[in-house]
């Protein structure tokens, strides 16, 4: 552990907090109030208490944050070259670098995800900014052969002033693969980061800022989804929507946007399936899985919630996993061991309700199955690692995203089977398989409806591999260079010689 880690997890668990954490909303390069006055709490999830205060913004607040980007639009920052905002990116990637361990404990304060989580989380940002840096002055658009009388050409532009509305699972990795991308295409932003989790991304903000951004380019208002996020959302000054969460909340945006036509990427929920056929490595399969669905306290999108197995293997990978899940403890995030919390009381009250509703419709508990205690805790929102064997393919424990660390299993007697049972409820985000038949493998991953397919792996690629779901997981796609044109309008332009 570093000197720096070390000091600032001392500070954290003997105060409880630390010194100096943003309080204002971030508007023309600047942390300020809120325009009426009021603040709100952000909890440790680990200890289920509050450890810090920040503003709590609304439409008001909005308004003076749309007003600094469009302004931004029109100024410096437009005349900038895409190599000259390639640089700047490349500052923040190394200012972020530089100051790793704070943004780690911070996220791990904030959300209650374990540290090492957090820092996997922060080296990811440390490599999209550097990612997009590269990618800045490469974004061109083509040369269209029109024949001897014509010259044809199309051009990438900026969308304009974009909207990030930001989820409190994943809140500096999420900013950061919108934020990254949308400045690397030259647009201006206005984030609103969820308010049970508004630190790092105030924190990237104003680093972004020492690292060259001029004054009005990235503005973060911080309040709750319907005093700020909605207000933001329905901003007639906003180009394009970046949203991630829920598909209710998801819907309501969609609607709220199309008064305006305001363009939208939407990355929603997930009920992600990993198969595991019978010829798989077991013990690579038993770790991954264990990973797709444990991880942030299986508070992920694209958490690998629901295991189908082939019938032959089920028994002898099912003991696996029960012991697997058993040996993960609760434990607060700064002390990096076992399983983190759920990040709040409401949070862990759906949890529990979904799991209750299967347990009552008749659904096999193989562990857990129940909320830690506080006391057992350390006053935290713990749930125990749960795995449960569904009765059949349309029980609503198959069906529903329940975002917590619950592993639905469902047994099948062979390939075809399973991908049925992949492709069989209303989301397509992710799914996994494992197995050494590469050609099976690649068939699965021609057959089954998903943004994004694992082969003998889950969550892999990075930020240079595109990101995204179709059906009720949303549409558009983060990451990659397919990232970046969500940031881009593009323009064709005939000239007769």
């Amino acid at each position: 552990m570093s000197v720096e880690k070390a000091r600032l997890v001392e500070e954290a668990q003997r105060t409880g907090t630390l010194a100096n954490l943003p309080r204002g909303h971030f508007i023309s390069s600047h942390f300020v109030p809120s325009v009426s006055g009021r603040e709100m709490e952000s909890f440790d999830p680990g200890r289920g208490a509050a450890f810090a205060s920040f503003a709590a913004g609304d439409g008001e607040d909005v308004d003076r944050a749309v007003a600094a980007a469009r302004a931004a639009l029109a100024g410096p920052w437009s005349r900038l070259s895409p190599a000259a905002r390639g640089e700047i990116l490349m500052r923040a990637s190394r200012l972020i670098a530089e100051r790793a361990a704070r943004f780690a404990v911070v996220e791990t304060l904030d959300s209650g995800k374990r540290l090492a989580e957090a820092e996997g989380d922060v080296a990811g940002v440390v490599r999209a900014f550097a990612y997009y840096a590269g990618a800045a002055d490469k974004l061109h658009g083509d040369n269209v052969p029109l024949g001897s009388d014509h010259v044809g050409v199309t051009f990438e532009e900026p969308v304009g002033v974009a909207a990030q509305i930001v989820p409190w699972n994943y809140p500096l990795s999420t900013a950061a693969r919108g934020i990254a991308p949308a400045l690397a295409a030259g647009c201006t932003l206005v984030v609103k980061p969820a308010e049970q989790t508004p630190f790092t991304t105030l924190m990237l903000a104003e680093l972004l800022h020492e690292a060259g951004l001029p004054e009005g380019v990235l503005n973060v208002v911080v309040g709750t989804g319907g005093d700020a996020g909605a207000a933001l959302v329905a901003h007639p000054g906003i180009d394009h929507v970046t949203f991630t969460g829920s598909v209710a909340t998801g819907q309501r945006v969609m609607r709220s946007a199309a008064e305006h036509v305001t363009r939208l990427v939407l990355e929603l929920g997930g009920k992600s399936p990993v198969v595991l056929l019978a010829d798989c490595d077991l013990d690579a399969a038993t770790e991954g899985v264990i990973e797709a669905i444990f991880e942030n306290a299986g508070q992920i999108c694209s958490a690998g919630s629901r295991l189908i197995v082939e019938e032959a293997i089920a028994e002898q990978l099912l003991d696996r996993l029960v012991a697997r899940a058993q040996a993960l403890r609760p434990s607060h995030g700064l002390s990096d061991a076992g399983i983190g919390p759920i990040n709040s009381p409401a949070q862990l009250a759906r949890v529990a309700a979904h799991v209750e509703r299967a347990r009552a419709a008749g659904n096999r508990i193989l562990t857990g199955g129940a909320i830690v205690p506080p006391e057992a805790c350390g006053g935290g929102w713990f749930y125990q690692p749960t795995i449960v064997q569904a009765q059949g393919p349309d029980d609503p424990l198959v069906q529903e995203e329940i975002f917590g660390p619950v592993l639905t299993v469902q047994i099948v007697s062979d390939f075809e089977e399973a991908v049925a049972a992949a492709n069989a409820t209303r989301y397509a985000l992710v799914a996994g398989i494992y197995t050494r038949d590469h050609a099976r493998a690649w068939r699965f991953a021609r057959t089954v409806d998903a943004g994004q397919v694992y082969i003998n792996e889950f969550f892999a690629g990075g930020v240079a591999m595109p990101f995204g779901g179709n059906r009720k997981s949303g549409f558009g796609r983060a990451k990659g260079m397919a990232g970046l044109r969500s940031y881009c309008k593009l323009k064709s332009v005939v000239a007769r010689i």
